[in-house]
C-alpha cells in the first residue's frame, strides 16, 4: 500500500535535506519532483510549524556575557534579546515576545499542564507562538480575570486559546475574579469542588509561564486599564512597599510577600506553591520593570529569564538605571 505524501511531512523531508544534508533548493526541488518556489514554501511552512528550531549564537555583542553573569548571578536560564536603544517600549515588548515564543514551544512536552499568566506581555507571545504536536497536554489559567467593570473572560480567555491551539492542548479556564472583595469570599469559593478542580490542576503544573507586573512600568498594564485596583487597593500596596507582582500575587523588593493585605484577595497562585514547578519561564521587556524583576527574582521565581538587552544591562549593574524610591514612586499602573 503507497504511503500517501502529505504537506507536513514534504515540508520534514525538504527542511532534512536543506539544514541536515546541505542540498541546494534545486537539488531538493529535483528529488521532491517539484519546483524550487515550492521547496522554498515547504521550508518557510517547516519554520513557521515549528518543526524546525533555528538559534543564533553571536561571538560578539554583549548579549552572551549578559547572560553568563544573569545565570551566575540568579542562577536561572537566561535568555537575552538583542535590541537597540533607538527602539521604543512597545516595539521592544514586540520583538522581545517575538523571540520568546519561538524559545517556549522546544520547552513545551506531551502530557505537561501549562499554567499561563495573563497581562500584556502573555498576550503578545500568545500572538507569535508556533505550532507544536503534543499529546496529552492542558493549557490552565494562573489567576482570575472578573473585576467590577467586566467578566475579563474574553481577554483572558482568548490568551489561553491561542496557547491551546498551538500546542493542541485542553484549555482550563479559571472564571473568578481576579480579587474577591473579600477575604472571606475567596475562603469560601476555594472550596467549591468546581474550583477546587483549577486549584488541583494548578498544583500538579509541570510548567508555568508569565511576565512581571511593576509599580513603575511605562506600557499600562491591564490590570491598571481594566480597573482591577481602586485607589484603596494602591494605598495598601504602596504602605506594603510592593514592587511589583507575577499573576496579580505581589511581593516587594526582596521578594517577601507576607503581610500584604491585598494578596489575601488575589485568585493567583501562592508563590510558594509556584516555587515548586519545575519549569517556570519568566518573560519581561522593558527595564521600567527592574524593580518588579528585581523582586521576582529575589523571590526564587523563575528558573527561566528572557528579557531584552537594555533590562539585562539594568539587571547586572544596579548603577544603570536609579530605581525610584517604592513609597514614593508615582502610580503609573502594574504592567505585565
Amino acid at each position: 500500500m503507497p504511503v500517501t505524501r502529505t504537506k507536513q511531512s514534504d515540508s520534514l523531508r525538504a527542511a532534512q535535506m536543506y539544514y541536515l544534508q546541505d542540498l541546494t533548493m534545486d537539488a531538493i526541488a529535483r528529488e521532491l519532483r517539484t519546483s524550487r518556489s515550492t521547496v522554498s514554501r515547504l521550508l518557510a511552512s517547516a519554520r513557521e510549524s515549528g518543526l524546525v528550531q533555528i538559534q543564533i549564537r553571536s561571538p560578539r555583542g554583549s548579549a552572551p556575557e549578559l547572560e553568563r553573569v544573569i545565570r551566575s548571578s540568579f542562577k536561572v536560564d537566561v535568555h537575552v534579546v538583542p535590541v537597540l536603544d533607538t527602539l521604543n517600549e512597545a516595539e521592544v515588548l514586540e520583538r522581545v515576545c517575538v523571540q520568546a515564543a519561538k524559545l517556549i514551544g522546544p520547552l513545551v512536552e506531551s502530557n505537561a499542564i501549562i499554567g499561563v499568566a495573563w497581562g500584556s506581555t502573555l498576550s503578545t507571545v500568545s500572538r507569535h507562538l508556533t505550532r507544536k504536536i503534543t499529546h496529552g497536554s492542558t493549557i490552565v489559567q494562573l489567576n482570575g480575570a472578573g473585576n467590577t467593570q467586566t467578566t475579563g473572560i474574553t481577554y483572558a480567555s482568548e490568551i489561553m486559546r491561542r496557547f491551546g491551539n498551538a500546542y493542541e492542548a485542553k484549555v482550563e479556564q479559571f472564571p473568578v475574579p481576579a480579587f474577591f472583595d473579600h477575604a472571606e469570599t475567596k475562603t469560601l469559593m476555594w472550596a467549591e469542588r468546581s474550583v477546587r478542580r483549577i486549584l488541583d490542576l494548578q498544583a500538579r503544573m509541570t510548567m508555568a509561564i508569565f511576565g512581571v507586573g511593576s509599580i513603575d512600568a511605562d506600557i499600562p498594564s491591564h490590570v491598571y486599564s481594566g480597573g482591577y485596583l481602586d485607589e484603596s487597593d494602591l494605598d495598601s500596596l504602596a504602605a506594603s512597599a510592593v514592587v511589583g507582582d507575577v499573576a496579580t500575587v505581589f511581593f516587594r523588593a526582596d521578594g517577601s510577600e507576607d503581610g500584604i493585605v491585598v494578596n489575601q484577595r488575589s485568585s493567583g497562585p501562592d508563590l510558594e506553591m509556584l516555587r515548586t514547578v519545575r519549569r517556570r519561564v519568566c518573560v519581561v521587556s522593558g527595564a521600567s520593570k527592574i524593580n518588579g524583576l528585581r523582586g521576582a527574582l529575589a523571590a526564587g521565581l523563575a528558573t527561566d529569564l528572557i528579557l531584552d538587552e537594555a533590562t539585562a544591562r539594568t539587571l547586572v549593574d544596579p548603577d544603570a538605571v536609579n530605581g525610584p524610591d517604592v513609597m514614593s514612586a508615582p502610580r503609573r499602573g502594574y504592567s505585565a
